[in-house]
């Protein structure tokens, strides 16, 4: 017994020893390494850009100006032109927005709304802002402009003007299409026009959560509340893209907009934007030497910069190459109403062309060839002339008229080319895609 006893003790004091030079060599090893320098422990990112809003310098940049996927980023842009829409009075942050099938279709994330249920628009924009609600983008898009494609091109439209030069939107959530690109730079124009153009809704991007329907959903931008002086803006994900993220921080008087696209993990992205915030802080200005961002009492607030100007067969230019100097502000064209028009084409007067006519029903034909649904029977006018003077030849001998339709709370306006045949409308349409103008042939009512 004494012997078993002694044996037991001598193999737990061999077990030990093994144990403690086990943890000596590990240290020393420990030691010889290299130490982890706090770059490569944050750098987990394939484009970044760092920006003072306060002077406009960029304090960092690397691959700013490549190309890559925006994924949910692609939101920031969808509620940039629906602020335009409430600016113009358009619609109210009351408006009841119908879910489409379509809409409803989209895969999440989600809110799961059922065809032909509504949502008021100051919800949606908080789902799109804390669950990044694909469903709701893709309504806010059916709703204001007919189809989501026409608010794509809207979309791409008010980037070409704000100086996105290297974006092309091709729906509103961000959802995988590989013609839908960005840069880092222009994601950071973005952020800023955002900021200045609209900052009576800007404080939408720092909610953490959004409650609906007795769910609560959580704000994916993590920098919220754990990072302080973050007070917005937005996260984006898919598999081709990588974790997105453009980011505003403000304290002390400073204020950095950092954009980070192509992280591996949503945590290694979350920890480079933080890392970048740290290490260019110190260079950061105090107060900034630029107008204010929000209005000062008697100051009018600024309209939405206008539409660019499509080039000619109905395409929108191809984009520039991206300056490497940082453009936040443009020069800015005053226009009446910016957000009338889906897309403007140089006008080309052939010939007089006779003009849209508000009707109820069509007397011309048993089908028509519809290129828009709008909410404005002016919109729809605009649309038909700007077609006419698009595909004059094609459409000669069809007169354009608007047909009306109440849509829960909001009445819309169908701009159409009337007296056609069945197969005529179908002909007619297909030329007209070929020249990249969406439309549909339908029956008339």
């Amino acid at each position: 017994m004494r012997e078993i006893t002694r044996n037991s003790a001598g193999g737990a004091q061999r077990l030990h020893r093994t144990a403690v030079w086990a943890l000596v060599s590990l240290l020393t090893l420990a030691m010889l390494l290299p130490p982890l320098r706090p770059a490569q422990a944050a750098s987990d990112f394939r484009s970044a850009i760092v920006v003072d809003m306060n002077n406009g310098e960029v304090l960092f940049a690397r691959s700013a100006d490549t190309k890559r996927y925006p994924a949910s980023l692609t939101k920031i842009m969808t509620l940039y032109v629906l602020f335009g829409y409430l600016r113009d009075g358009r619609i109210t942050l009351d408006s009841e927005l119908t879910i489409t099938p379509h809409a409803a279709s989209q895969p999440p994330t989600k809110l799961g709304l059922k065809p032909g249920s509504t949502i008021r628009t100051e919800d949606a924009i908080k789902s799109l802002v804390t669950k990044s609600a694909n469903d709701m983008a893709a309504a806010v898009a059916e709703n204001l402009a007919g189809t989501e494609s026409n608010f794509a091109r809207i979309m791409t439209q008010q980037a070409r003007a704000i100086g996105m030069k290297n974006t092309v939107f091709k729906n509103a959530s961000g959802l995988p299409n590989n013609a839908q690109v960005t840069t880092a730079r222009d994601m950071a124009i973005l952020g800023e026009r955002i900021m200045r153009d609209y900052p009576e809704y800007y404080h939408y991007f720092s909610l953490t959560s959004f409650s609906y329907k007795g769910r609560s959903y959580r704000n994916h931008n993590h920098l919220l509340g754990n990072y302080s002086g973050t007070d917005g803006i937005k996260t984006g994900f898919i598999r081709a893209s990588g974790f997105n993220l453009t980011a505003s921080c403000r304290r002390d008087g400073k204020h950095l907009l950092t954009v980070v696209l192509g992280g591996s993990t949503s945590g290694g992205r979350d920890a480079t934007v933080r890392y970048l915030f740290d290490k260019h802080w110190a260079k950061a200005s105090v107060g900034s030497t630029r107008e204010p961002f929000v209005a000062s009492p008697g100051m009018p607030l600024r309209r939405p910069p206008v539409f660019a100007v499509a080039s000619a067969g109905g395409r929108s230019a191809s984009p520039a190459p991206q300056p490497v100097s940082y453009q936040p502000q443009p020069q800015r064209v005053a226009v009446r109403n910016p957000l009338a028009e889906v897309q403007q084409q140089p006008q080309v007067q052939a010939r007089p062309q006779p003009q849209p006519q508000l009707v109820g029903r069509s007397e011309n034909g048993a089908y028509h060839v519809q290129v828009g649904s709008y909410t404005t029977p002016q919109d729809a006018d605009r649309r038909l002339t700007t077609i006419q003077s698009q595909a004059g030849n094609l459409l000669s001998g069809h007169q354009p008229v608007t047909t009306s339709f109440q849509n829960g709370s909001t009445r819309w306006y169908r701009a159409r080319f009337a007296n056609f045949s069945q197969s005529e409308a179908e002909k007619t349409c297909s030329s007209l895609k070929r020249m990249s103008v969406d439309c549909i042939a339908m029956r008339a009512e």
